[in-house]
């Protein structure tokens, strides 16, 4: 699976351009940046994606020099499991 890197964005789609899988973490205020949406179609579940997405996210604040914060289900309990300096 590629994966789209956009400002505050990562996904993927299809062929034909439906999404597969997505993550999205805006800049909630200055060097604050919010994981608020965790998104894989169901028929990829279970290969880890959404741990990969999240992983990927955090990276990229990271290079940011930013601050991860959750909002998403998915990503506060990852984030729990996996703490960020």
């Amino acid at each position: 699976m590629e994966f789209i890197k956009e400002e505050n964005r990562i996904y993927s789609t299809d062929d034909s351009g439906s999404l597969l899988a997505e993550i999205t973490f805006p800049e909630k205020e200055s060097g604050v940046f919010c994981i608020d949406h965790t998104f894989v179609h169901p028929s990829m579940g279970g290969q880890g994606i959404a741990g990969k997405l999240t992983q990927m996210a955090v990276d990229a604040i990271k290079e940011k020099g930013g601050k991860v914060t959750a909002t998403c289900s998915y990503a506060v309990k990852w984030l729990e499991k996996h703490p960020v300096d």
